[in-house]
């Protein structure tokens, strides 16, 4: 089955891309799409393919950028999503494969590992005894699935996933009216509910996130969480990224009121 790994990138990220790109070099039956989503236009990669799409007026164009790189991926018998700031485990594709011959009509989410401060591989095999995947998510045994329940697929998220270019199409990609950070995930994994299009938690497809400087909750996103988060509920009643609403409620930044979150100046997003 060969496959299309699709990542995205800017230029903050541009030494984990080349991680990760130097992991799948050689790889059999494999596709590197690189989707370059900064201001700037992308540097010399080692990948098949690299278009841009550039930020619109909310921001980097998360959605749209996924959409663009699997219509790059043409051919492809199975596509897999990896944030350019993961190192894929050994046996990820495989796994992945494995699991599309047995769910070929679902979505595959793998376990991810952040990595600590000062880790790093020349050999992605080296990375599996760090492996500690992120408690918030379910991790069958290595070699096992288990298709999520209804209220699980709130838990997906973007870093790696795959699925078969017939089961992109019948969700319909990603949303594009979604820009900046955050929402954009968990709307796409609602879509798949809504589709009936089963979510399996997937065993042994392990993916290693690099470590990087993070906020949390992340500050520098407040405006684009409001505006994202507004969307989303008047597409499915509810908000998403709660816990950094309440926590930016906590800080001063936001308040709640019956129309929904808002800057807490009266300014809405």
């Amino acid at each position: 089955m060969n496959a299309a790994v699709v990542s995205m990138c800017s230029r903050p990220r541009v030494d984990h891309l080349r991680a990760q790109l130097r992991a799948l070099a050689g790889a059999r039956d494999v596709r590197r799409i690189v989707v370059w989503i900064g201001d700037d236009n992308p540097p010399e990669l080692d990948a098949e393919t690299v278009l841009r799409v550039p930020p619109g007026p909310g921001g980097l164009r998360l959605a749209a950028g996924r959409n663009a790189g699997a219509a790059a991926a043409e051919g492809a018998e199975l596509l897999v999503f990896l944030d350019a700031d993961c190192i894929p485990g050994p046996d990820l594709l495989r796994r992945y494969r494995e699991a599309a011959e047995r769910h070929s009509g679902a979505v595959l989410c793998g376990p991810v590992t952040y990595l600590a401060e000062g880790v790093t591989a020349s050999d992605p095999a080296d990375l599996v005894v760090h492996t500690s995947p992120h408690a918030a998510r379910p991790m069958p045994a290595e070699g096992a699935e288990r298709v999520a329940t209804p209220a699980e697929y709130a838990l997906f998220w973007s870093l790696s996933f795959a699925l078969t270019p017939e089961t992109w199409r019948r969700i319909g990609g990603f949303d594009e009216a979604y820009e900046g950070y955050g929402g954009e995930d968990t709307d796409f994994a609602f879509r798949m509910r809504s589709h009936g299009i089963p979510l399996v938690w997937t065993g042994g497809a392990h993916a290693y996130h690099q470590y990087h400087p993070t906020s949390s909750p992340p500050w520098q996103h407040v405006d684009d969480i409001l505006r994202n988060g507004a969307l989303f509920h008047r597409r499915w009643d509810e908000w998403p990224m709660t816990g950094w609403l309440e926590a930016f409620e906590r800080g001063g930044a936001v308040v709640r009121d019956a129309a929904g979150w808002r800057r807490a100046d009266g300014i809405r997003s």
